[in-house]
């Protein structure tokens, strides 16, 4: 075997893995890390709605918050991916995970969405565990990208009461499309410039921009095919990546840090640190930041987080529904890199009502599309409005199954907590 049918190989998906994988089906097991946030605040609830440019009163002014239906403020939904506090439980059981261990090895993973269901809401004071682990994995073959493997990995918060507050289906895909079919796919693409009168264009978006606030927008009021406002986000940033981390995104597996706390994450997960031109150990994931390293790599220039995304899209739907409404469901797809100087509009339509468990529901199509008329993120959603003939919302319930699930997991955790400090 040659030294380039050897690297083919090692970056081969193996059916060996696959079987091993299947192994971990419907095994859940506590989230052992701590997120950004561990327990919400005001001001942390703030700060993460304003890292992602939302300054709906809502999230950030309590004095306005405390007149709504809520009596305070709550947070953005899409606060769970900066906030998890570590969950003591039981382990996966040693066979299965020296059996699993080393899965994939080599071969290219990425996020290519999630559908993310919501059932309450994010209050000062709570605190969120998680669980989950592998709900499904299904195999693919395409012509350009090879074999591929879909795995759908579900993430459970719950918080201290042990209420189910949202449950997150993440899409993992593993693909073998070799490095050399990958590298300069994107490489032609030209950072955006701008004119005075196109940032004018964009600014006349932001200017009209505003949340729906204590108007409530009632389902009966709500028109199959109408067009939602348009909102825009960018031109991207780097001033706008710090200022997601700033407002919590820590990508807690791993982490970022300085000084003292970087050297010690360090020795914790040496093979995410990699030189850089000055031979300085720094984290992989600065090809968010970093021009050069994301180049190295075949990308044109540094490039935003899918989960900056999905706040924004998720701040579409909050702002047009208002404060009376209430987030359901939302399902996203990342189809394409949005690039530092890269702008998105999101737009969207009604495209469904219906009535459900009491609830008045309105379906939504929408998407952010970059300055070169590229869908970057297409998404839809499910949103609960309040209704003259049926009253108020009411929270969705989760299955029987999944509430007892999030009681036994926290009792476990909370007996765990007990012995250790006896």
């Amino acid at each position: 075997m040659t030294q380039t049918q050897q690297q083919e190989f090692d970056h081969a998906i193996k059916d060996e893995d696959i079987e091993r994988a299947k192994l971990l089906l419907g095994i859940d097991a506590p989230t052992s890390i701590d997120e950004f946030y561990r327990e919400a605040s005001v001001d942390g609830i703030r700060n993460f709605a304003r890292g992602a440019g939302d300054d709906n009163p809502l999230f950030c002014d309590p004095e306005y918050a405390a007149k709504t239906r809520w009596g305070g403020v709550i947070a953005p939904p899409m606060i769970f991916s900066a906030m998890s506090k570590k969950m003591l439980g039981d382990p996966i059981p040693e066979d299965i995970r020296k059996a699993t261990r080393g899965l994939f090895s080599g071969i290219h993973v990425f996020v290519s969405g999630q559908t993310t269901e919501w059932y309450q809401p994010v209050r000062p004071g709570d605190s969120l565990y998680g669980f989950g682990g592998l709900e499904s994995i299904e195999e693919k073959h395409s012509e350009y990208a090879g074999r591929s493997i879909i795995r759908i990995i579900r993430q459970v918060r719950v918080n201290q009461r042990g209420e189910v507050v949202v449950v997150a289906r993440i899409i993992l895909i593993a693909t073998e499309r070799q490095k050399s079919r990958e590298r300069g796919k994107y490489m032609d693409i030209k950072p955006a410039t701008y004119t005075d009168e196109q940032i004018a264009e964009i600014d006349e978006i932001y200017a009209a921009e505003k949340p729906r606030g204590a108007e409530p927008r009632y389902w009966e009021d709500v028109q199959v095919g109408e067009e939602m406002p348009k909102m825009v986000k960018g031109p991207l940033t780097l001033t706008d990546v710090i200022s997601f981390h700033s407002g919590g995104y820590g990508f807690g597996p791993y982490g970022i840090g300085a000084a003292r706390i970087g050297y010690k994450n360090r020795q914790r997960v040496p093979k995410f640190y990699i030189k850089n031109a000055a031979g300085i150990p720094d984290v992989a994931q600065r090809l968010h930041w970093e021009n050069e390293w994301s180049q190295s790599i075949g990308n044109p220039m540094a490039y935003d987080y899918g989960v900056m995304r999905e706040c924004w899209l998720t701040h579409y739907v909050t702002d047009w529904m208002g404060d009376d409404g209430w987030l359901v469901r939302q399902h996203d797809e990342m189809r394409k890199f949005n690039f530092i100087g890269d702008t998105q509009f999101i737009t969207g339509e009604v495209v469904g009502k219906r009535m459900e468990n009491g609830n008045a529901l309105v379906d939504l199509e929408f998407r952010c599309t970059s300055q070169r008329g590229e869908i970057t993120a297409p998404a839809t959603a499910t949103v609960a409005l309040p209704s003259r003939e049926h009253g108020p919302v009411t929270l969705p319930v989760p299955d029987e199954e999944l509430r007892r699930k999030a009681v036994q997991m926290l009792d476990r955790h909370n007996e765990l907590i007990g012995k250790s400090r006896k």
